[in-house]
């Protein structure tokens, strides 16, 4: 038996987010179908269409945001001289949270990593290098993995003329 086209099309929505099987999407889809009232599927719709539509990235540092800066670049209590590089906009939240970093941050979004067709180009590196100019230190922060080292040491390289480390 085949299900109806619109659940069909829900399913295959679901498998679209990482790490959604088959069966945990077609749980979700019935989920939706049976369960959920249609009050709460419009406001899920809402807010997916409002993400897609008001979010995008600071043209500072790369964070997420729904201004024209984000919160933390246009924050002026925070420190200008030391900038944090992450992976990933859930890492800076989950350095956010620990609430001791009281710097600037610049996200990557993504590591080098060429075996996927990820090089230098593809990172928001550039912005970097300019931004790094008016710092006084860069903290590496990307993951302990073999592409987070491998794009940690690259970006070290292009950056000479200022204190860099590395968590």
């Amino acid at each position: 038996m085949r299900y109806p086209e619109v659940i069909t099309k829900l399913i295959e929505g679901f498998e679209k987010y990482p790490g959604i099987g088959h069966k945990t999407a077609e749980r979700l889809a019935f989920f939706t179908v049976n369960k959920l009232d249609t009050e709460k599927a419009n406001e899920f719709a809402t807010a997916i269409i409002d993400c897609k539509e008001k979010i995008k990235r600071c043209p500072i540092c790369g964070n997420i945001t729904d201004q024209d800066i984000c919160e933390i670049c246009s924050d002026e209590t925070r420190n200008d001289d030391c900038i944090m590089v992450v992976e990933e906009v859930k890492d800076l939240i989950a350095i956010e949270k620990m609430n001791d970093f009281k710097g600037k941050y610049h996200v990557l979004n993504g590591v080098i990593n060429y075996q996927n067709g990820v090089g230098p180009k593809d990172l928001n590196i550039d912005s970097l290098i300019e931004r790094s100019k008016k710092a006084k230190e860069v903290i590496l922060a990307t993951n302990a993995t073999v592409t987070g080292e491998i794009t940690a040491k690259y970006i070290k390289s292009l950056l000479s003329d200022v204190l860099v480390t590395r968590i």
